[in-house]
Parts: C-alpha cells; sequence; structure tokens
C-alpha cells in the first residue's frame, strides 16, 4: 500500500502539470463568466461600424499565432527599449484594429480585473469576427497568457508573405505544423478583407495567370507607380460577406494576390480549391478546425508569461 501511495504522489504532481498547460473552453467559468459576451458585443459593434474591422481582427490573431505562439505579442508597441512586431514587413501599415482590442480589454477589466488574457480576447474576436460576417463558429479554447517579450525577426520570417509560390506555402504552413490542406482551408480567409495595392501590384502587370477583366478592374485603383495604399478586397464577389466566393474566385483565376492564386494554379491543391468550391459546409468545417489548432499554437500557460493590464504593454 505504501508503494502505491508513494507512486501515486509521483504521478499526481505530474498529471495536475500536464493538464496546466492544457487550454479549455471553461477556463473563465467562474473567474470571469460574463467574458465571452463581453468580447461579442464589442467586436459585433466594431463590425456595425465598419465591417472590415472583421477581417482585420482575424488577421491579428494569425499574425499573432505565427510569431512564437498565440501570446499577445503582436499587440506589444515599441519603446525606445523594446522593439514589437508591428513594424515588421508582414504587419508594417496594414495591420490593425488595436483599438478594437483595446476598447474590449478596458471592458473585461472593468468587470475581471487582472482574469483575462489579451492573447485569448484576439482568438476570441476571431471567432466572433467570423461569425457576425456569416461562417462557421467553433468552441474557443482558452487559458493562454501573454508574452513579455516580441520578435521582429520572427515575424519577418514566419508570417507568409503574398509573394510565396504554392511550395513556399506549403513549407511555411507545416513548419507551424499544418498540411497543405489545412493551409489551403486557412488561406480562406481572404473570402473577407482587403489588401493594398502593394502587395499586388506585380501579379496586376507581370502575370498571365488571372483573369483579363478582373485585371483592369483592379488597374483603375491600383496603377503601376504610386498609390501603394490603395485597397482593394481579396474576394471580389463578396468581400464583407465570409463564404467560399474566395475558392470560386481562383478557379476563374481571379485570385488578388500571387500567394492565393497559387493554390489553383495546375498544381497539387487545385483539387482542395475545387471541393472548398463546391461545397462551402466542408470549407467551414475545415476552416473551424484549422483555426482551433492555429489558436493551440505553442500558448504559455500555468506561470509562464502574464495577464498584461494593457495590452500595449507589459506590467
Amino acid at each position: 500500500m505504501a508503494k502505491i501511495s508513494f507512486l501515486l504522489l509521483l504521478i499526481v504532481p505530474f498529471v495536475v502539470g500536464m493538464s496546466s498547460a492544457q487550454l479549455t473552453s471553461n477556463f473563465y467559468n467562474s473567474s470571469c463568466p460574463n467574458v465571452l459576451s463581453v468580447i461579442k458585443t464589442a467586436v459585433d459593434s466594431a463590425i456595425d461600424k465598419e465591417s472590415r474591422m472583421g477581417a482585420s481582427l482575424l488577421r491579428l490573431h494569425f499574425h499573432d499565432c505565427f510569431v512564437n505562439g498565440c501570446d499577445a505579442s503582436v499587440l506589444l508597441d515599441d519603446t525606445s527599449s523594446f522593439t514589437g512586431e508591428k513594424t515588421a514587413n508582414p504587419n508594417s501599415g496594414s495591420i490593425r484594429g488595436f483599438d478594437v482590442i483595446d476598447t474590449i480589454k478596458t471592458q473585461v477589466e472593468s468587470s475581471c480585473v487582472g482574469i483575462v488574457s489579451c492573447a485569448d480576447i484576439l482568438a476570441v474576436a476571431a471567432r466572433d469576427s467570423v461569425v457576425k460576417l456569416g461562417g462557421p463558429s467553433w468552441t474557443v479554447l482558452l487559458g493562454r497568457r501573454d508574452s513579455t517579450t516580441a520578435s521582429l525577426s520572427t515575424a519577418n520570417s514566419d508570417i507568409p508573405a503574398p509573394t510565396l509560390n504554392l511550395s513556399s506555402l506549403i513549407s511555411s504552413f507545416s513548419n507551424k505544423g499544418f498540411t497543405a490542406r489545412e493551409m489551403v482551408a486557412l488561406s480562406g480567409s481572404h473570402t473577407i478583407g482587403q489588401a493594398r495595392c502593394t502587395t499586388f501590384r506585380n501579379r496586376l502587370y507581370n502575370e498571365t495567370n488571372i483573369n483579363a477583366s478582373f485585371a483592369t478592374s483592379v488597374k483603375s485603383n491600383c496603377p503601376q507607380s504610386g498609390s501603394d495604399n490603395n485597397l482593394s478586397p481579396l474576394d471580389t464577389t463578396s468581400p464583407t460577406t465570409f463564404d467560399n466566393f474566395y475558392y470560386k474566385n481562383l478557379r476563374i483565376q481571379k485570385g488578388l494576390l500571387h500567394s492565393d492564386q497559387q493554390l489553383f494554379s495546375g498544381g497539387s491543391t487545385d483539387s482542395i480549391v475545387n471541393t472548398y468550391s463546391s461545397n462551402s459546409a466542408t470549407f467551414f468545417t475545415d476552416f473551424a478546425n484549422a483555426m482551433v489548432k492555429m489558436g493551440n499554437l505553442s500558448p504559455l500557460t500555468g506561470t509562464n508569461g502574464q495577464i498584461r493590464t494593457n495590452c500595449r504593454k507589459t506590467n
């Protein structure tokens, strides 16, 4: 009996240690029971004011998770002694939605001081944005904590660029543990949102696998020089609705970014694009599952990291 008790003493702390590193759907049920409704109300309000904000909040979560995990490092401002990720090439001049996150954080703090992390707010806001714009829902697992560091260099190297070819896209996502199918599903987030002229100008004027009338139309807002920050919708058919028209557009060479059209360009992912194009339910299921997986990338849990009081700076 003594042996069994001794074994239990050894095993139980190990099991507890393991479980503390797992995210759970009910993490705030007792400590901040209204947090999900607070976030949803704020996200819905922000998107009602500007429909583009839904895509911006989804992108914030993605750009957070792909850089050393979902730890809200993307939210940290630069200071005289600290360099964050906001000036990295994939983020500079385009990443947005910080004010909405600040608003949510302030509202959450007013009822639950020091409880809810900025990283969890990002994860929930991404889900609520997709739902608000007509997309699928999923259960967001919670319990992430916030980083005290950021990495400009990792943001530059690990966030996939719009210039990548298919093989590089597959590798970029594979490095984070995603299959090619999951990469194509997550790319479907481009069914909402807009891109700057500078990110697709080369495709517009130099690539041939682009629908001619589509190219002519977009060129009117993106000249060969200048107007770098002019915006065009990634999904020209239904730019503020989360649906499968992104894939339908790829099949007729109306992908805005080079990386978009690479998913349907005679390569190994053509069949996946065909599937999502003809079956939105399959896309929705795959997208939701891939988002849960992305939200589980290297979270800080237990006593690691902190719960920031202000999402823009460490405590």
